[in-house]
């Protein structure tokens, strides 16, 4: 499967970026960010990009940041972990968490000053999106946190033009490979800070995906 290299060359502004943090701290990972979770999985979850202080450091998607202390209790409540979460004040990826027939990935793999990849980035960083998606033999459903994951998944698969399968939070879309893309609004911290996405909604979408794979395959 194609994965990106440590030093990565594809986006110059994300490399320099990383350069500026692999000086201000060396001790973090800084580097692409790898998927996290069994590659024979039916459910991938699809967020924007590692968080600075979260992915970036801990070198697990959503481990360090707020939205891992929302995404990943949420997962463990539908049968998607084993074993506990380290949150963010004992964030690190070796805490024994394990998925269960879910996988999580990135849209764009290495982090972006102030988390806002470019249209140019997502472009170089579609490829391994896409090799991501065709090595997993049994994938089913696949959970885009966000827009920007939304959008990144149709063209993965194809799903094109953007506007004929809208982002909508809880809208479930059929993609011509057979495939069902589920959205919600990510579990950032100004979504839930804002109330624009509560504990609540963000269940309601992973018990709909839980319901539609059954027990855990």
């Amino acid at each position: 499967m194609k994965t990106p290299a440590s030093n990565c060359p594809l986006c110059p502004r994300l490399a320099a970026f990383r350069a500026e943090n692999r000086a201000a701290f060396p001790d973090w990972h800084n580097a692409p960010v790898e998927s996290f979770g069994p590659i024979s999985a039916r459910l991938l979850v699809v967020g924007l990009a590692p968080g600075l202080r979260g992915a970036n450091r801990t070198a697990r998607p959503f481990t360090g940041d707020f939205a891992g202390d929302l995404l990943y209790p949420t997962l463990a409540d539908h049968g998607f972990t084993f074993g506990a979460f380290a949150a963010r004040a004992d964030a690190r990826a070796d805490d024994g968490l394990e998925m269960v027939d879910c996988r999580i990935a990135n849209a764009v793999r290495c982090v972006p000053p102030e988390n806002r990849p470019t249209t140019s980035e997502f472009k170089a960083c579609l490829p391994f999106l896409t090799a991501e998606m065709a090595a997993m033999p049994r994938l089913a459903v696949i959970l885009a946190l966000g827009k920007g994951a939304h959008d990144q998944v149709l063209r993965a698969t194809g799903a094109l033009p953007l506007s004929a399968r809208r982002f909508g939070h809880g809208a479930e879309h059929d993609l011509p490979n057979g495939l069902i893309l589920a959205d919600s609004y990510h579990c950032s911290r100004y979504n839930t800070n804002t109330g624009r996405l509560t504990p609540a909604m963000f269940d309601s979408v992973v018990a709909a995906v839980r319901a539609r794979l059954g027990d855990a395959g």
